[in-house]
């Protein structure tokens, strides 16, 4: 399996506050990685490091260059409601994510618009090409986003807590487009629920300064606690319903 990126003793910090220490970390073609942590442990800092909108002050970040770079890779950020007052349509944002790759404004070319209706049409948006943002529903809206992030065919996926804005009626068929598009990508996923993302992801980063990476899709309290991450992992099923003990992180 190829390597897309690998970070190597990567410290990062806002100013004189330090977010990332030492963290080493690799991304594999096909991976399905949950980045896991407390509020303020430094995931979405991970996620701009890959994307190049911070720069470490020490360690390095490489791209395996047949495959991926920095201005390559599909991103999805947070949802607001902000996002949804501008008077464009959902064809229009899709499109927009072709701007990273083209590096340039330039005129959509009837390839772009062609591959912009696959993408509609692969996300169950057909119908909705001209709908303004602020018709949509929570789901609906998600997968425009998405569809922004996959339109140039990433090899690499970045989502930055996507089940905050997905109704409830979408949340399985949402989880269900991310393993089907990890298929043809990696996917690095940040989330705090746990529960939920357990059964889709194959891996786990444990972020909160420092970085540890689980190679399971399995994970316990206890090695939570290990990795320094004082967060609560609650499950239904066949796993009982459980707690973290306080526990304080210098």
């Amino acid at each position: 399996m190829a390597n897309l990126l690998e970070i190597q003793s990567l410290s990062a910090a806002y100013d004189s506050n330090i977010v990332l220490r030492d963290i080493n970390f690799r991304v594999n073609e096909n991976d399905f990685i949950g980045v896991i942590g407390p509020n303020g442990g430094g995931k979405t800092t991970l996620l701009k490091v890959i994307l190049g909108l911070i720069k470490p002050f020490k360690g390095s970040i490489s791209f395996n260059n047949e495959f991926i770079s920095a201005n390559t890779i599909g991103y999805l950020p947070q949802i607001s409601t902000g996002d949804i007052n501008y008077p464009v349509t959902v064809t229009d944002v899709v499109l927009s994510g072709m701007m990273i790759k083209k590096k340039i404004i330039s005129r959509m070319s009837s390839t772009d618009k062609k591959q912009a209706r696959e993408v509609i049409g692969e996300l169950g948006l057909t119908g909705l090409e001209k709908s303004p943002l602020n018709e949509l529903s929570g789901g609906q809206l998600q997968r425009v986003f998405l569809g922004r992030a996959i339109i140039g065919d990433p090899k690499l996926l970045l989502l930055d807590e996507p089940g905050n804005f997905v109704d409830s009626t979408f949340e399985n068929d949402f989880y269900e487009k991310l393993k089907e598009l990890n298929g043809r990508m990696a996917i690095l996923m940040v989330s705090h629920d746990i529960g939920i993302i357990s059964s889709h992801v194959k891996s786990y980063a444990c972020v909160n300064r420092s970085l540890h990476y689980h190679p399971s899709s399995e994970i316990t309290n206890e090695q939570l606690l290990a990795y320094g991450c004082p967060i609560q992992l609650i499950t239904h099923g066949d796993v009982p319903h459980t707690v973290l003990k306080q526990h304080n992180h210098s």
